[in-house]
């Protein structure tokens, strides 16, 4: 990223999902723009790995990542907690991304909770070329399940399973509890999702889950040998995968 000239919020190069200003990372820096009272411009620069609606976070990591690098840039010097006020006015995903580690998230996602997790966990994501309208799918899942739904709200907790795998660095145990209610539409919307799941097993995955909202699916793995024979297994399918481990350090600026 480049500044001062320009108009804050100027994405370089721009694309179908940026050029009407709806990217996260130009309505980050517009933001922090307004907040700060600074004039100064910035032209952003995104390297994008990860993709469009892909249920991975991708957005919320690029608005996070804005944040943090125009706050340095224009020597706002906001605070963290500031910092993350403004994080969760972009959405309950960026809190997240600007903090990294393993946390719970309560509310709408942007209350975090940091928790203890040892090691690291293997991961292969499945990728898809499409994009997916889950939340309105979620609706009609619901008219479906509606007599099984509470009318009263329920507190959100976390199985103590997972706690406990987290801490231990289990991942046979992590694999055993992992969930994800967005998965049922998810698969109801787009079945195709069901066999890439069965890909994923049958070439060694401990436990697969629709990655968000979807379309990308997330297979935990033992260990990196066995994340690279999944990786392998599933682009021999012609599925596009990519191995990750986590629990990785949020954002940072890095300067060259």
């Amino acid at each position: 990223m480049a500044g001062p000239d320009g108009p804050a919020g100027e994405l370089s190069p721009p694309d179908r999902h940026t050029a009407d200003g709806s990217s996260l990372a130009i309505k980050a820096a517009r933001l922090l723009a307004r907040v700060a009272g600074c004039r100064g411009g910035v032209r952003l620069e995104i390297d994008k790995n990860v993709p469009v609606a892909g249920g991975m976070g991708g957005g919320s990591a690029d608005a996070a990542g804005t944040v943090l690098a125009c706050d340095a840039l224009w020597g706002t010097d906001l605070g963290r907690e500031e910092l993350l006020s403004l994080a969760a006015q972009l959405g309950a995903d960026v809190p997240f991304a600007l903090t990294g580690g393993t946390a719970v998230g309560t509310g709408r996602g942007d209350e975090l909770s940091p928790v203890l997790a040892k090691g690291q966990f293997h991961w292969v994501f499945a990728l898809a070329s499409f994009g997916m309208e889950v939340y309105r799918e979620l609706d009609r899942h619901r008219e479906r399940h509606a007599l099984d739904i509470s009318p009263a709200a329920v507190q959100p907790t976390v199985d103590s399973a997972v706690l406990q795998a987290l801490r231990a660095g289990d991942s046979a145990l992590l694999a055993e509890v992992m969930h994800n209610d967005l998965q049922a539409p998810a698969l109801h919307l787009e079945p195709r999702l069901a066999r890439v799941l069965e890909l994923g097993e049958e070439n060694g995955a401990l436990a697969g889950i629709v990655s968000g909202s979807g379309p990308t699916v997330a297979f935990l793995a033992a260990d990196i040998d066995s994340a690279l024979e999944l990786q392998v297994g599933l682009s021999a399918a012609r599925i596009t995968a990519v191995r990750a481990t986590g629990p990785v350090h949020g954002t940072r600026v890095v300067t060259s």
